[in-house]
């Protein structure tokens, strides 16, 4: 059977391929071969820039061009090639280094090159950094500017609405009143929050050999100062050298960003969760969408699928990523394969991640805030200012202020003459007495509509 979006197994590749192809370019195979055959590149320019180094002359701008050709043009027939190799060698690292001697061929200016080309590595020293950038470019290049994108929208919403005043549930029961733009607001600043975590968690990457100290290289060429050498090969790489590995990096790095994209992908399932309960209680309408079906049964509904969407790709990102997170640092002693095929997942969570984003992305634009609905819900709840009476009975010295308003209130609505009538009988000061007898459960909001405003 061809392989098509109908017929793929992964729902990623099939269903949602449209909402997650921009994770292609960094984690399908042909991603890994090209980050792959960039690293060996970019090592070989590195020993050739060494003099220590005698063997290998400098390059001449003609190799140069050459070996830049390969990496900046490297194309799906490329890593084909490469995959055939691999289908005789067994190994896939080995096949990218037989690819790049072919492409350099047998000239008398190349001859010396090819024995330099993956020269004092393990096959993890090349899968490491190629993993690091993978992520790396990911999360810079197609996560974060989603995330911001959601930030955003959620601090637009979150101004816009900052003066809805609204009915606050805790336990599922009526609180002190807060805004919608305010409860809007905490999920932009969450997020926010974990982004800047995100992007933060430095990628780490290695080149120090088979068990991880440097023993070929010195074998090899002893005066060449080969722990600042290969630091400063993995810093133009833009990660971090981290010195202290054994043949594997040791995958904490990976572990942390992990975490931080779980715990973000936590803050949007609780988010999808509010606002699918504010759609059920009318507190939100969404604009339908013409031809969209939303029962086969029954067509008045329009539902609140893009948060649904979201939030059960958001439950597998987070299963693998928990699992990547908890495995991924664990190997036996010096190495072990189990990582492998686990690594090769990681694509799998950031897609269902990203289609989760775009789902909440969708949902936030039909979304059409009924402030009737919310009001009339916050007009009949007045006991909610008990809150408010008995903080101010306190002030004054008025004893049991707690336990009075418990007894007016506790269980049972009240209307606003039966509250009125209780502050008119209270022994406090005019001034404050005309305060309470103002408030109302739209104005006793504290300082929500500012809290919306600077987010």
């Amino acid at each position: 059977m061809e392989l098509s979006a109908l017929t793929a197994v992964a729902p990623v590749d099939g269903r949602y391929a449209d909402k997650c192809a921009e994770l292609r370019k960094y984690f399908s195979e042909f991603a890994l071969i090209r980050y792959r055959t960039l690293v060996e590149v970019r090592w070989l320019q590195h020993l050739a820039a060494e003099p220590l180094i005698e063997e290998l002359p400098p390059l001449s701008n003609v190799l140069k061009d050459h070996l830049n050709h390969i990496v900046d043009e490297f194309g799906v027939e490329d890593a084909r090639r490469i995959k055939a190799i691999e289908a005789t060698t067994n190994h896939d690292v080995k096949a990218v280094e037989y690819f790049l001697r072919e492409r350099l061929g047998d000239g008398s200016d190349t001859a010396k090159l090819g024995e330099f080309i993956h020269f004092a590595c393990t096959s993890e020293d090349i899968n490491n950094l190629a993993y690091a950038l993978m992520l790396a470019h990911a999360r810079d290049r197609v996560l974060i500017p989603v995330m911001n994108e959601m930030v955003t929208a959620l601090r637009t919403m979150a101004h816009q609405l900052s003066d809805v005043a609204m009915l606050s549930r805790t336990h599922g029961q009526s609180a002190s009143p807060t805004t919608m733009g305010k409860e809007i607001a905490n999920f932009a600043h969450r997020l926010a929050r974990q982004r800047r975590a995100l992007a933060a968690v430095t990628p780490l990457g290695k080149l120090n050999g088979a068990v991880g100290n440097f023993n070929a290289h010195m074998i090899a060429y002893p005066e060449v100062p080969w722990a600042e050498f290969t630091q400063k090969f993995v810093e133009s790489l833009g990660l971090e050298h981290n010195f202290y590995t054994t043949q594997i990096e040791p995958h904490d790095w990976i572990a942390e960003y992990c975490d931080v994209l779980a715990r973000l992908n936590t803050v949007l399932v609780d988010l999808c969760r509010d606002i699918w309960s504010y759609i059920s209680i009318g507190y939100f309408r969404q604009r339908p969408v013409d031809n969209e079906v939303g029962s086969s049964t029954m067509p008045h509904k329009v539902n609140p699928i893009d948060f649904e969407n979201a939030e059960g790709n958001l439950g597998v990102a987070n299963a693998l990523l928990d699992h990547f997170s908890s495995k991924l640092p664990v190997s036996r002693w010096q190495r072990d394969l189990t990582d492998s095929t686990v690594l090769r997942n990681l694509g799998v969570a950031l897609a269902h991640s990203l289609i989760a984003f775009r789902a909440v992305q969708k949902g936030l634009g039909k979304l059409e805030c009924h402030r009737e609905v919310i009001a009339e819900d916050l007009n009949g709840s007045w006991e909610v200012l008990g809150e408010a009476v008995q903080t101010v009975m306190r002030r004054y010295g008025i004893p049991e202020p707690y336990e009075k308003l418990k007894a007016l209130t506790r269980g049972r609505a009240i209307d606003q003459k039966t509250l009125h009538r209780f502050i008119e009988d209270l022994d406090i000061p005019d001034d404050a007495r005309k305060a309470l007898l103002e408030l109302t459960p739209a104005s006793y909001i504290g300082l929500a509509r500012r809290l919306a405003r600077e987010a």
